[in-house]
């Protein structure tokens, strides 16, 4: 069987280059996701509240029912905003 080769070391031994601090930038642009993601939270959890409390009166009386799933609606549009924060 072939010996393998051996590698040679440089000559000279240089240090490697200093690890460079990075900063990452926090800040992506987008500071309007986390409050509107709360927001759309809050609604959507006041309007079902709302809609128990007054015992289907408010906060739309036509909708009957229909009020909670518009009251999860504005949950799940919380959900979808939350996909944008970084």
């Amino acid at each position: 069987m072939p010996k393998s080769r051996i590698r040679k070391k440089k000559d000279g031994y240089t240090q490697p280059e200093a690890k460079r601090s990075n900063k990452i930038d926090l800040s992506s642009g987008r500071s309007w996701v986390a409050p509107l993601m709360l927001a759309m939270f809050a609604i959507g959890l006041a309007w079902i509240v709302v809609f128990y409390l007054t015992e289907g009166s408010l906060p739309v009386d036509a909708l009957g029912n229909w009020n909670i799933v518009v009251g999860f609606g504005f949950i799940a549009v919380g959900f979808v905003v939350s996909t944008q924060w970084k």
